[in-house]
């Protein structure tokens, strides 16, 4: 028995995982996901016991008995949950894992270039240390 609901941790500020995670949404009619979006500042992630950083790097997911899967094996329980169990038997198939496996890892490492939030956290970050800059007085 698979120990549902799945407790899936993603970006909600990424604008690609908050559009994949809100179609999981809608196809889960029977419940079987929970989605955390730990960019939120209502999320309560540091009762998880991952770090944001590591959150942030890969997806991760729990599962009700407290086991915690990441990356493509995150999608193919969300899959599966979803009730496309065919396209995560297809993702096991050896060249398509393979494939899926580098493919993910590439995005991981690249999501915040692809959806142009690098630039705008390099920017914010260089803003703030400019503003929280104090400068003796004259």
């Amino acid at each position: 028995m698979i120990p549902y609901p799945l407790t899936v941790f993603y970006d909600g500020a990424c604008p690609l995982c908050s559009r994949e995670m809100a179609f999981m949404k809608r196809l889960d009619r029977k419940h079987r996901l929970r989605l955390c979006d730990f960019s939120s500042p209502d999320s309560d992630v540091a009762n998880i016991g991952i770090p944001v950083p590591e959150l942030s790097a890969v997806i991760h997911a729990r599962w009700d008995d407290g086991v915690v899967i990441t990356g493509v094996e995150v999608f193919r329980a969300i899959w599966q949950a979803v009730g496309l169990g065919a396209l995560a038997r297809m993702s096991r198939l050896p060249f398509i894992d393979q494939l899926a496996v580098k493919a993910y890892a590439w995005f991981a490492r690249n999501r915040l270039w692809l959806t142009g939030r690098e630039f705008r956290c390099a920017e914010r970050c260089r803003n703030e240390s400019v503003t929280n800059t104090t400068h003796p007085p004259a």
